[in-house]
């Protein structure tokens, strides 16, 4: 077992032995740059007699003290435990401990701000790092109350779970304060937060359902406070806070709400108790498209609803993370399109979440829903589509089958028989049947229990009149996953008619919903009726499913993919279209002529969003090697002509202007991005602001017209670390031997650089025109991968793992990546789990790669 590992069984036995009262909690953060001092005392009752262990990783462990009695640290604590012994019925533990901050994203991260060398610390627990700043029993079955005392700079901020206290004075240290925040709420220690340093904060407040008032901070870094719109956070806020609490039954569970942007985060955001973490990317230094707007609103809604689901009621162990992430996803996307302004939420959750999750779904290492966690190890690498996107359309198909009235109602009884314990599955599905009179425990074992998506495909007669006399859904399942599902939806018929401007649109003049079960489901309702001139499965959206289009409804979709009156049944068709490409029916450049020629026609941000990266990643890896270059040449063309045609100022134009600059290989194609940085050339509405200039310059960078000396003084124009970041993927992206050996040696050889750098040099060292530049790092790749694994944190191994993998090299000629991935499997045998899935997902992308592109080839 490694050393930093917890097993479920471990966990059981300890949370059997255990119950925890309070835990205080002692920082002081001002004794230098690398370590802090942490003092934890524990108050916890245990079958008298019993031994056990407490969790703590940290370099130097000073004092251990049990009901009284020191215990030598030489010998009590090894690896990350604390060995404790004939425990009292009721025992008292102190540890004081030295901690290190971390530069990877978890446990107390420590940022120094290049602006003005300023101090930026915050916290990231989840999965058990909570252990690497204080000592704790560390799962989540094992709530208790937290009182935090932090010693900091006087002229800090300091944050925590419950209201930021006034500081006292140190007397000893005229610079330093003490904050001594008032205990929590009973929680679990992943959601328990410090954030500390110079943050700029912004306040407001809302009353919630219960009469009282909720004070809302906003905080960031300071040299970023000028770019913060806490209005907008806030407004979303509060439309959160108004639905949920309608929709759940119960007022928000915590005293106060602090949302605050932290430099170098690892995810998206995190859902601490009345303190949420957010990625830094989401305070807007440069315009920004209206899908990454919408994505924030969306984040803010997500770990809101965690504040319910999570947090007041939490799971007992890691296999039912799923839900805890499932029921924000869906929560935040409803939340969205009933109460904000984004009311097709569910056409971006149909592209950007649902896509996730039929892609991880179809991975050799797919796994059910509630998955088998057995330990640490293995929930670290679970945060992926299934456990987020699947999950989320799941619920979502739940809804249906019972009922939204049902649904909320068995929810808001969950709430409150749960509320500050822990639970599983069953304990919900309990509620949901009482409330909808439904027995879910065949639908448990079909959908969450059973890994792998079904496809559904229609089966159509019609008579010389074109009407329709018979219709089917046929179900087919993986064969490696051969499990017949029951699914809740509609079938929509479209029809061609003509609109009151005198264009021609797809209007639904025809829907059924039923539900479809078994290898094949009539449809008597659509027997009689004239054919319809497009027939849409899982119309809505309310199924998880693949689906296929009949051939003349294929037809008429791409002839008027952009004549669809709503957004949401045009996002299907482009859903159907990619997955037929993936799957190897359809070739790379028939996709790639469909996006082309039907972008402009797209009005959703999101869906433009994911277009692009469809585009992208069909030029790269599925379209025939020896028509690649050809294809992405005249893509960049189209790109450009579509950017040209936007209208000026809009979404379209900003995500077409980005996607032709990162297109750009040609001489004419370049010339046109060094004439957009330079000023030479313009494009109304187009603003060259900071961001912007990165990516035109990264461009320029990868086709060989900048390099070193213009990095540098585009640096020095942006001596920040949003800059610095840019500047770390462009100096990857150079295009010379000597650049990707002196990036490799940063990424992989060194342990140093931060999170944050480690990323965009990652996806920059894989930009290249010329991909024999990569040829030498496929055994390179391999020979350190392990080394990495065991030497890295978490994230960002996973990163060098996924991120460093040479896919693009799938068929490049002298590369046989399959057998070198296979030959590296054979080797590597049952060491390192997690490691082994990764890659074993990467093998199968260039699989899946090689297939496409020989159907791509069958096209000529």
């Amino acid at each position: 077992m490694p050393a930093e590992n917890l097993t479920r069984d471990e966990a059981t036995e300890r949370a059997a032995l255990l119950s925890v009262a309070s835990y205080q909690v002692t920082l002081d953060l001002t004794a230098g740059p690398t370590t802090f001092t942490s003092a934890t005392v524990v108050r916890f009752s245990a079958a008298a007699g019993a031994s056990t262990f407490i969790d703590l990783i940290a370099p130097t462990v000073r004092e251990i003290e049990l009901n009284g009695v020191a215990l030598d640290p030489a010998v009590a604590f090894a690896d990350s435990r604390i060995q404790l012994e004939h425990l009292a019925a009721e025992n008292v533990l102190r540890v004081v401990a030295d901690c290190a901050y971390t530069h990877t994203g978890e446990g107390l991260h420590r940022f120094v701000d290049p602006v003005d060398d300023e101090v930026y610390l915050y916290t990231q627990f989840e999965v058990a790092d909570s252990r690497r700043v204080f000592a704790v029993f560390e799962q989540p079955d094992l709530k208790s109350v937290f009182t935090f005392d932090v010693t900091a700079p006087a002229h800090w901020t300091v944050v925590s779970n419950q209201a930021t206290p006034e500081p006292v004075a140190v007397p000893a240290s005229p610079a330093a304060a003490r904050w001594t925040f008032a205990p929590t709420a009973t929680i679990s220690s992943y959601i328990t937060a410090i954030v500390a340093g110079p943050y700029a904060r912004e306040t407001g407040e809302l009353t919630s359902s219960d009469g009282r008032t909720i004070p809302l901070g906003v905080l960031c870094r300071a040299s970023l406070a000028s770019h913060l719109d806490t209005d907008n956070i806030l407004d979303i806020t509060r439309i959160g806070f108004a639905f949920y609490e309608k929709s759940f039954g119960r007022a928000y569970p915590f005293d106060k709400y602090d949302q605050i942007f932290v430099p170098e985060f690892n995810a998206g955001a995190m859902e601490n108790a009345g303190a949420v973490t957010f990625r830094e990317s989401y305070v807007f230094r440069s315009k920004v498209t209206e899908a990454t707007v919408e994505r924030r609103a969306i984040t803010i809604l997500h770990e809101l609803a965690h504040m319910w689901f999570g947090d007041l009621v939490t799971m007992r162990w890691w296999n039912d993370l799923w839900l805890n992430e499932s029921f924000a996803e869906y929560a935040s996307t409803l939340a969205a399109a009933e109460a904000t302004r984004w009311t097709g939420a569910w056409t971006t959750f149909s592209s950007l979440e649902k896509s996730w999750a039929y892609r991880q779904d179809q991975l050799p290492s797919t796994h059910p829903i509630v998955a088998e966690i057995r330990d640490l190890a293995d929930v670290e690498v679970n945060f992926d589509g299934i456990t987020y996107a699947k999950g989320a359309s799941v619920l979502r198909q739940l809804v249906a089958w019972v009922g939204q009235e049902h649904f909320f109602a068995g929810v808001q009884a969950y709430f409150a028989k749960h509320a500050f314990g822990n639970t599983t599955l069953r304990d919900l599905l309990v509620e949901l049947e009482t409330a909808s009179g439904r027995d879910l425990s065949q639908w448990s074992s079909r959908w969450l229990e059973r890994a792998g998506v079904t496809l559904l495909r229609p089966e159509i007669t019609t008579d010389a009149d074109g009407v329709i006399t018979s219709f089917a859904v046929l179900q087919e399942v993986p064969a490696e996953h051969p499990v017949q599902r029951p699914h809740r939806l509609a079938v929509g018929g479209y029809d061609l008619v003509d609109a009151d401007d005198g264009a021609t649109r797809l209007a639904r003049t025809v829907r059924i919903e039923l539900d479809v079960d078994g290898a094949r489901t009539e449809v008597p309702e659509l027997v009689g009726r004239r054919r319809p001139d497009l027939l849409l499965i899982n119309d809505d959206d309310l199924a998880y499913a693949k689906v296929r289009l009949d051939p003349t409804s294929l037809a008429t979709a791409t002839a008027h993919l952009g004549s669809f009156t709503e957004s949401l049944p045009r996002t299907l068709v482009w859903a159907a279209a990619w997955d037929m490409t993936r799957d190897g029916e359809w070739a790379g450049r028939d996709f790639v002529e469909l996006v082309l020629g039907n972008l402009a026609h797209e009005t959703d941000s999101s869906v433009l969003l994911v277009l692009l990266r469809q585009l992208s990643t069909t030029l790269e890896v599925y379209v025939a090697e020896e028509h690649r270059v050809a294809a992405s040449q005249a893509a960049g063309d189209r790109l450009w002509e579509l950017a040209q045609g936007a209208a000026a100022g809009s979404d379209a134009q900003l995500q077409l202007a980005k996607a032709f600059a990162a297109r750009a290989m040609t001489p004419g194609q370049l010339d046109v991005v060094a004439a957009l940085l330079d000023g030479s050339r313009t494009l109304e509405g187009l603003t060259i602001d900071t961001d912007l200039r990165w990516e035109l310059l990264t461009s320029l960078v990868v086709g060989g017209r900048a390099g070193s000396a213009e990095i540098d003084a585009a640096l020095a124009d942006d001596a920040t670390a949003s800059g610095e970041r840019e500047a770390a993927g462009a100096r990857a992206a150079i295009g010379t031997p000597e650049a990707k050996a002196a990036a490799w040696h940063a990424m992989v050889e060194l342990d140093t650089l931060p999170n944050a750098l480690l990323e965009t040099s990652i996806g920059g060292f894989a930009d290249v025109l010329d991909r024999s530049l990569l040829v030498p790092y496929v055994e390179k790749y391999f020979d350190a991968l392990e080394h990495v694994w065991a030497t890295r944190g978490s994230d960002m191994a996973q990163d060098v793992a996924t991120g460093l993998y040479p896919a693009e090299l799938a068929a490049h000629p002298g590369v046989d990546l399959l057998a070198v991935t296979d030959a590296w499997l054979e080797q590597l045998g049952d060491r390192h789990p997690g490691l082994r899935r990764m890659v074993v997902e990467n093998r199968d992308s260039v699989r899946r790669a090689l297939a496409a592109q020989a159907a791509d080839r069958a096209r000529d």
